[in-house]
């Protein structure tokens, strides 16, 4: 029997199509919940044994702890819960000193996390003072950046790291004390810095006001990935908790889809997003704390049926490879941008505890889309 030539080529294209395919359900799959511990439980031992030299109740240390936080509700061990205790006593349950900066108060998300699971009001008590000292004298709604035409512009959310910074912790107060203030404030002065920042044509957040004219090498917009990895991030923190029927619920969740949907059309090839969303070419270096924001907003998303599992999944998974390739053999995680407010160019081997935050977070929700089992304590 004589074989054409072209029914090789089809045969072989079919047998190709078809190891490619079984490829792709492959790399979708979930790594095993085991693995996903071990790699969070090294990289947590790392930067708990390597302290920073950051404020101890500062933004950088407090997006660190959140991760934490997340780790020690999925471990069997304790030293990750003992650790968050020993942090909140020695700091005495306080957070940094400026009352209305939204930097100032990220640590809060875990005085409340564990007050949750303490019920021990000593360590609400100082936030708490201070959120009542916000509504009773509130700000104006000047959320421009410059510094001239608005001195207290840090005193509002007048830049998108703000979103993860502090609604999650108002959000959290008002689980904690049933007072409705604490969340109506968070809804209200997170749509207020959404109308500002949020460019509706490309579902991205501007850093602040100061960037909207700035274009990068390329002409596109500056778009800076970790700015909009804490929006994303806080979006999921503030959905954990806002009620299923409140109002703005379903702006909330349609907002994430839409930048969620932008989002995985600028995943480069190796899974990293880069530190310029819409210049890549200008920022080539792997950068993990955005993508480690991405990974755990997008997991957390297909997680919680918000996002479909086919299509979001496989990028989230393979940012979760890119990630994991940031641990070095002791644990350290690198390909960290230092701490700034946009796209720049940085050492490889920089790391930061807000980029552990951000590793341990994603981690936390693969681990549950592996099917890992979450203690009952901590649920």
């Amino acid at each position: 029997m004589t074989i054409r030539p072209r029914l090789v080529l089809s045969i072989g294209l079919a047998m190709l199509s078809a190891v490619v395919g079984r490829s792709a359900v492959s790399n979708s799959h979930a790594p095993q919940p085991a693995e996903v511990l071990t790699q969070m439980e090294r990289v947590a031992d790392w930067q708990l044994a390597n302290p920073s030299k950051q404020p101890v109740a500062g933004w950088v240390q407090g997006a660190g702890y959140a991760g934490i936080m997340a780790l020690a509700d999925i471990s069997g061990s304790p030293r990750f819960h003992d650790a968050m205790m020993t942090m909140g006593a020695t700091n005495e349950w306080k957070p940094a000193k400026r009352i209305y900066h939204a930097d100032d108060i990220c640590v809060g998300q875990t005085y409340l996390e564990l007050s949750f699971q303490s019920h021990d009001a000593k360590m609400t008590a100082a936030v708490r003072e201070n959120f009542d000292t916000i509504l009773a004298h509130p700000k104006d709604d000047n959320l421009d950046f410059d510094a001239k035409k608005n001195p207290d512009r840090l005193d509002k959310w007048s830049w998108c790291d703000a979103l993860f910074m502090a609604p999650p912790v108002w959000v959290r107060m008002w689980k904690a004390t049933g007072e409705k203030a604490y969340l109506d404030f968070a809804v209200t002065n997170w749509w207020k810095t959404s109308d500002y920042l949020y460019d509706t044509e490309e579902h991205l957040y501007f850093r602040d006001s100061s960037y909207f004219a700035k274009r990068e090498a390329n002409g596109k917009k500056v778009f800076w990935a970790r700015g909009n990895g804490w929006v994303m991030g806080g979006f999921v923190r503030v959905l954990q908790y806002l009620p299923a029927d409140h109002p703005s619920r379903p702006r909330f969740e349609q907002q994430f889809r839409d930048m969620a949907a932008k989002l995985i059309t600028l995943q480069q090839p190796d899974g990293f997003w880069r530190s310029s969303l819409l210049d890549p070419e200008s920022y080539p270096a792997k950068e993990a704390s955005g993508t480690g924001f991405y990974c755990y907003a997008l997991t957390w998303g297909v997680n919680q049926g918000l996002l479909d599992r086919a299509t979001y999944q496989p990028v989230a998974l393979k940012a979760w490879a890119a990630l994991t390739s940031c641990v070095q053999v002791d644990g350290k995680l690198v390909h960290v941008q230092p701490v700034g407010a946009d796209p720049k160019k940085f050492n490889e081997n920089a790391t930061e505890p807000y980029g552990v935050g951000a590793f341990l977070l994603a981690g936390s929700e693969v681990y549950r889309l592996g099917g890992g089992a979450v203690p009952a304590a901590a649920k």
